[in-house]
């Protein structure tokens, strides 16, 4: 099989298997968080086997079709605004020299993505009932609500990180044997 057919192919599976996951959103307690993490994990093998452009290529594909045919629109947008591309950016934050522009890096784009898209969940897809759903103390939990969301995030980012390189050294070569 040629190559391009393999990454048509690598990138077909792996879109199906994220809006499988995306669908999933609603069924499971907590799903709106935890399975737009779990579908950015699976653009990891795309962007190992076949570059980084292949694995945007699913990224948009997934964005796009998870906007039309998720049940939560909630966890549509976060896979959008972040657990989507940030696998496919992390090696790039990675190579970053100097550590404190890494850390800095990697917090200012996890806030701005997780600000912008609650925006966008807010004022696009009018779903106001996510301020009204935090309760009685309003603002303020959705600032204790970011702060829990930056410490999931630095759990996450780690976790990219040993996903990745448990691909490259453990799956890799025992069942594709490259």
């Amino acid at each position: 099989m040629s190559r391009k057919s393999t990454q048509i192919a690598l990138g077909g599976m792996f879109s199906a298997l994220c809006l499988v996951l995306m669908f999933m959103t609603g069924m499971i307690p907590f799903s709106t968080y935890a399975i737009p993490a779990l579908a950015g994990f699976m653009l990891i093998p795309v962007m190992e086997e076949n570059g980084r452009q292949t694995a945007f290529l699913v990224y948009i594909t997934v964005s796009v079709l998870s906007v039309f045919i998720v049940p939560d629109r909630e966890a549509a947008m976060l896979f959008i605004a972040f657990f989507g591309y940030y696998p496919i950016t992390k090696p790039a934050l990675d190579g970053l020299r100097s550590r404190i522009l890494r850390l800095l890096g990697k917090g200012l784009l996890f806030n701005a993505a997780i600000v912008l898209a609650y925006l966008a969940v807010i004022h696009v897809f009018g779903m106001a009932e996510v301020i009204s759903d935090m309760g009685d103390l309003g603002k303020y939990s959705s600032l204790i609500l970011l702060g829990l969301g930056n410490i999931v995030f630095w759990l996450y980012d780690y976790s990219v990180g040993g996903y990745t390189k448990m691909y490259i050294n453990w799956f890799k070569p025992r069942f594709l044997r490259r």
